[in-house]
């Protein structure tokens, strides 16, 4: 079927199989991403690129693995399989293995009937023009411009056993003497193959919740930064006197965190306490956080001694910050964290969980008790309205226009700043969706804040719709 071209996101490829793509599409982006790979190398076709292949547990993501590497080869591709399993599992196998890049077969936290391609060449994850270049070498190749060249079958790599030995190899020397308790939820995602086993072997108990894959996702959606999604997860925590309860989107690539009372740290306070740690081990480390993240979260990390920097929200182009910056830590609002102090800087909820049970086993309070001295804010999670993708972009450019009175920072949407606290609304490159958030220093303001600018934006929606 020919493709729809909404599927050609900011991040990655994503959309309903079968609907906006299917296994043909998913054979010719394998030859496309194969003619990139040699172009970027400047190496003929069947002369050596290596690339891994991985996917997620959902249920079309079988046959589109087989149809993209299949496409890979048919551009002499040498593939290596690396079969089920978390998206930072796959990323592991290329940097650890040295490979020319890896695609995962993954629909991330979004429905069961959605699947997707995130996808990197040598070391950069791929995002923005990258990406349209893809669709454009597709359509060069469906008008003829294609010229197969056969690669080796195969190789089939058990990526997940090096990948937990690495993972705790890391983290076990760095563990204190407090044994913690600590509830896992995976959602039926694939984190569930390796959290589990990398806290047991960092000597934690170990609480399971929907740790068997399961690509319907039977039990909840697979999105621990949704408060329905976590209910079960914050009552067993509470029920059990855990320490910590994560959970984990459906590729294991965002982490979700619940405190020994079961409520939620957002990803922005979870960034602070990493920081904080990360300040006694590298002197003045610059550390990114994304546009949505708390006004609070880059104060504190200033005082802390670290040096606070906003980036556009995604997981590739903080990627890419990292490195113009030379940062050692990075991350969002949405649970994405990104290490390159002590590992090689891509998104980890697995190497994230490992990295707090670590802070926390050498303490004798709670993880909630590192975050006792924050000033006060009243915030919102991640607010999500629908919005067609045809119009989500405009309803942001209007939008940025229309809060004269206030000052509107325009790095990434529009990042409204009030006498008593700031809103967001921008675009979703993932979904079909308006993102807000907002925080004040009451919870009055917070409502009237919420309120100015979710009307405004409705507004707005409803007259270019």
């Amino acid at each position: 079927m020919l493709a729809k071209d909404k599927i050609f996101r900011e991040y990655d490829i994503r959309g309903v199989v079968d609907s906006d793509f299917d296994e043909e599409f998913a054979r010719e982006l394998g030859r496309a991403f194969g003619a990139k790979a040699h172009a970027t190398f400047e190496r003929a076709p069947g002369t050596g690129v290596r690339i891994a292949v991985g996917r997620d547990c959902r249920v079309s993501g079988e046959k589109l693995a087989a149809a993209l590497m299949a496409g890979l080869q048919d551009a002499g591709v040498a593939v290596v399989d690396c079969g089920m399993g978390p998206t930072p599992q796959l990323y592991h196998a290329v940097f650890s293995r040295a490979l020319d890049g890896g695609i995962q077969v993954t629909g991330s936290h979004n429905p069961a009937d959605q699947n997707g391609f995130k996808m990197m060449i040598g070391r950069t994850t791929l995002s923005g023009t990258a990406i349209q270049d893809l669709r454009e070498r597709i359509a060069t190749h469906r008008a003829g411009g294609f010229i197969p060249t056969a690669g080796p079958e195969p190789e089939q790599f058990d990526a997940r056993a090096p990948y937990i030995a690495d993972l705790v190899e890391r983290s076990r020397p760095e563990m204190g003497q407090r044994k913690l308790k600590v509830v896992v939820d995976a959602g039926n995602g694939v984190g569930g193959l390796v959290g589990p086993e990398v806290l047991r072997a960092l000597g934690c108990e170990v609480l399971e919740l929907y740790t068997e894959p399961d690509g319907t996702f039977p039990n909840h959606h697979p999105d621990p930064t949704e408060l329905e999604n976590i209910v079960e997860l914050r009552r067993k925590v509470v029920e059990e006197g855990a320490d910590l309860g994560i959970g984990y989107d459906g590729d294991a690539d965002r982490i979700g965190v619940i405190d020994q009372k079961g409520e939620p740290i957002y990803g922005d306070m979870l960034l602070l306490i990493y920081g904080r740690h990360l300040v006694k081990h590298v002197e003045h480390p610059t550390i990114i956080g994304d546009v949505k993240c708390s006004e609070v979260v880059f104060r504190e990390l200033e005082k802390a001694g670290a040096k606070p920097v906003m980036a556009k929200t995604g997981h590739s182009l903080i990627k890419a910050k990292l490195k113009e910056l030379d940062a050692e830590l990075a991350g969002e609002m949405s649970g994405h964290v990104f290490f390159v102090h002590r590992y090689y800087g891509f998104d980890d909820a697995i190497h994230a969980t490992a990295r707090l049970v670590e802070i926390l086993s050498h303490t004798e309070g709670s993880v909630s008790d590192l975050l006792a001295d924050v000033p006060p804010v009243f915030s919102t999670p991640e607010l999500r309205f629908d919005c067609p993708d045809e119009v989500k972009f405009r309803v942001v450019e209007t939008a940025q226009k229309s809060f004269p009175e206030f000052e509107v920072n325009t790095l990434d949407g529009a990042r409204i700043t009030f006498p008593y606290g700031w809103g967001l609304v921008r675009a979703s490159n993932t979904q079909a969706a308006l993102v807000m958030r907002f925080e004040a220093d009451s919870a009055d303001r917070l409502s009237e804040y919420r309120s100015l600018v979710e009307d405004r934006v409705a507004s707005i929606r409803d007259q270019l719709l």
